[in-house]
């Protein structure tokens, strides 16, 4: 099983192509779309609305940074929790609270006139997302056990997709209304419509597949200890310190040549559709194959070229760059979670190592907005913090040779 190489398709049984969907796999992955778009507007939104929420609430450009860092910040340290969550209340529950989180937080937006409340609200969304990241992942596993590229997929894809949403529909709402306010808010009704969905989902007997008991040594050596999880949390928080940096300063890159405010988001929105496809189609190109690492490199590579095409050619044809960007990022996001899932057959084992791959990663990630907000204020632009982000890429090329397939049996 682990001596397959980039080009041996996996047996079907652990990829499910010889498993047709049913309607209620169907529907299990619609309610995980719903829940999936609720996961990035609460970053997305603030992003092209930035230069009018700083000067309603005086923000420095460190301060409002960290309206996009600190929900990763959040999402990174409630992954830790995620154990504790599934043993207490159980896998649904936390799922169910995590979006109750966001709803309260989004609708509280339509309040706040503070930066310090508007901080204390992308916190509070963030543990939400957390929870909801690391949890679902599990389920996922466990009811797709022959179909994780697919289930992750589509979630991924949605998620990006949920983030194209925020940076598209929360300016069109500011300007219809008048209020920044109602461009956070409006979050709030798909977060509960999300949670209708989810809870009558779970009000009948899962029909998932019975798992075989957990691996003892799994459960008694902690994941701390472990060299691969730890290399996993930073690749994967290395990795999605691009998206989180793109998220927070990609409209203030392009206001800064000119664009207008609605201009500049339509081009997070352009990327993040750019996300979308490609969250949904990498994992499902590296689907058939056990080897996972030439398609990681390739992710890589297309967010390279668009971090080059930043630096270099910022006004050429800017679509294209943010485009090669979003692929990359969408797809490597989606796939390094897959990744992390292929190390062991039990769901609940494979959900531990990715909550704890997010829980490092997103802590990770959160520093890089941060640092390129710091770099535009000593260097009165953005471009020393695209270079930055495009050898930290390079690197993690380099890191993806190590995850051979070969490794999975010996991580633990």
């Amino acid at each position: 099983m682990n001596s397959h190489s980039s080009a041996t398709p996996a047996h079907t049984d652990t990829n499910g192509t010889s498993h047709a969907l049913t309607w209620r796999d169907a529907l299990w992955l619609c309610v995980i779309v719903v829940i999936g778009i609720n996961l990035r507007p609460l970053l997305t939104s603030i992003s092209p609305l930035m230069t009018t929420i700083r000067a309603a609430t005086g923000l420095s450009f460190y301060g409002a940074s960290l309206l996009t860092s600190l929900p990763v910040v959040a999402m990174g340290i409630g992954a830790f929790g995620a154990g504790a969550l599934t043993r207490t209340i159980g896998e649904a529950r936390g799922v169910a609270l995590g979006l109750l989180a966001i709803a309260l937080a989004c609708g509280a937006r339509w309040a706040t006139t503070s930066g310090a409340a508007l901080l204390a609200t992308a916190t509070l969304a963030g543990v939400g997302v957390a929870a909801i990241q690391a949890l679902l992942p599990a389920v996922m596993k466990q009811r797709f056990p022959a179909r994780v590229p697919l289930a992750m997929g589509v979630f991924s894809a949605s998620i990006m997709g949920g983030g194209g949403l925020g940076a598209r529909l929360s300016p069109w709402v500011s300007a219809a209304t008048g209020s920044w306010h109602a461009g956070l808010a409006v979050w709030a009704v798909p977060a509960v419509m999300a949670l209708l969905c989810w809870l009558g989902l779970n009000r009948e007997p899962s029909h998932a597949p019975a798992a075989p008991p957990a691996p003892a040594d799994a459960v008694i050596s902690p994941l701390w200890r472990k060299r691969r999880a730890w290399t996993l949390g930073l690749y994967f928080g290395i990795v999605n310190g691009g998206y989180t940096s793109l998220v927070a300063w990609l409209p203030a890159f392009y206001q800064q040549h000119g664009a207008s405010v609605a201009d500049s988001g339509s081009l997070l929105a352009g990327m993040t559709v750019f996300q979308a496809v490609a969250a949904l189609l990498l994992p499902l190109a590296a689907a058939p194959f056990r080897d996972r690492r030439p398609w990681l490199v390739l992710g890589l590579s297309a967010q390279l070229v668009g971090l080059l095409g930043l630096i270099f050619w910022p006004d050429a044809e800017p679509l294209v760059w943010v485009g090669f960007a979003g692929a990359g990022l969408g797809g490597t996001f989606a796939l390094t979670l897959v990744t992390a899932m292929d190390h062991s057959a039990h769901h609940s084992v494979a959900g531990k190592l990715v909550a704890f791959t997010q829980g490092v990663g997103f802590v990770v990630a959160a520093i890089a907005p941060v640092f390129a907000g710091m770099i535009r204020n000593w260097t009165g632009g953005f471009g020393a913090a695209w270079v930055m982000l495009a050898v930290s890429i390079a690197a993690m090329i380099v890191v993806s040779l190590f995850f051979s397939p070969r490794s999975y049996a010996k991580w633990n």
